[in-house]
């Protein structure tokens, strides 16, 4: 019972720390907020390392690792397949391919049930793609491309469940660690040379600009020259509104990139609850039936939404919840 009510509500921290991250990359970007939150997560993981243990060993450090290695892939694909969308498909087929890949291995490894349990697996599978959905108006097919791309996501995480499982049972948040330390490298990594294109794109549009420009100073002496009364043409009104509105921008633009990255260290914080809540669950119970609550991650996103932004929760939303619900229930029995 204690798996199944840890894999649960895991999901909806998960969700939770989704919901902050998204928040997040509306104001500063996508990268930089995932990168943000890996380091915010891996600082509260030190401090609470030394009072929860945990041997450093080759496996707990090797399997770690990997896992923030598949994680920085998942969060690029997915970033990449909800842009292709259209994300009422692909979206929950990332998360059911992110429950079955583990859920699978699982399986062939020796994870056995009550006949109830393998029901409860096929109705929480259901409960993921009706939670996942996002209602779409005119939605379209989608490309072979975002297919692949919602494939190779749900994979990845799928693979990050894998490698938490592979960890060694004495390894206790070691794997985390590793794992935020890796994902962190990675996407810090990404920015920089995001940042260091776009800085160039930037200077050699410059550049064309300033060659454009010479020869173009006449007219500016001539827009600048004296007036009747003696004074500089524009001086005094343009130079008033750009004294006092150059500021303002300038700290709204400082107030959101602020709000961005405060949270963007809440998204971390709460995903390493998360991520410390699946580990136990998964050492604990099965990876199966971990694998398949804790891929029913959006309903958190969607209930923070409607709660916060007062979003709408589609009724086949609803449904889904209440199929996770009595699917996780059906878990603990089984």
């Amino acid at each position: 019972m204690v798996p199944a009510l840890l894999g649960l509500i895991g999901a909806f921290i998960f969700g939770s720390a989704d919901f902050l991250g998204g928040l997040a990359a509306k104001r500063i970007s996508a990268m930089l907020a995932t990168a943000v939150a890996a380091v915010s997560g891996l600082v509260l993981l030190l401090v609470v390392l030394p009072f929860l243990g945990g041997t450093w060993s080759v496996g707990a450090v090797l399997w770690g690792g990997l896992s923030g290695v598949t994680g920085a892939v998942a969060i690029s694909l997915l970033y990449a397949c909800l842009a292709i969308g259209p994300m009422s498909i692909l979206s929950p087929l990332t998360a059911v391919v992110s429950a079955v890949v583990p859920m699978t291995v699982g399986l062939v490894g020796g994870d056995r049930f009550a006949p109830i349990g393998y029901w409860a697996l096929g109705l929480a599978l259901v409960a993921v793609v009706l939670v996942g959905f996002v209602p779409e108006k005119g939605a379209v097919r989608p490309s072979a491309k975002g297919i692949l791309t919602a494939l190779g996501s749900g994979a990845a995480i799928g693979s990050f469940m894998i490698l938490i499982d592979l960890t060694p049972a004495d390894s206790g948040l070691v794997p985390l660690v590793m794992n935020r330390a890796v994902n962190g490298g990675i996407m810090f990594a990404l920015v920089g040379v995001l940042a260091l294109v776009a800085g160039r794109k930037a200077a050699r549009g410059a550049a064309g600009i300033g060659a454009a420009g010479i020869g173009a100073a006449a007219p500016g002496v001539i827009a600048g020259g004296p007036t009747s009364d003696g004074g500089a043409a524009g001086e005094a009104v343009p130079g008033a509104v750009m004294t006092d509105a150059a500021p303002t921008r300038t700290q709204a633009a400082r107030l959101t990139v602020r709000t961005g990255v405060l949270l963007a260290v809440g998204c971390g914080a709460v995903d390493v609850v998360a991520n410390t809540m699946l580990l136990i669950g998964i050492r604990l119970g099965d990876l199966s039936v971990m694998s398949v609550l804790t891929a029913m991650y959006p309903a958190g996103t969607i209930l923070l939404a409607a709660v916060v932004l007062k979003e709408r929760i589609a009724p086949v939303q609803w449904a889904g919840l209440v199929l996770a619900i009595a699917a996780a229930g059906m878990l603990a029995i089984a």
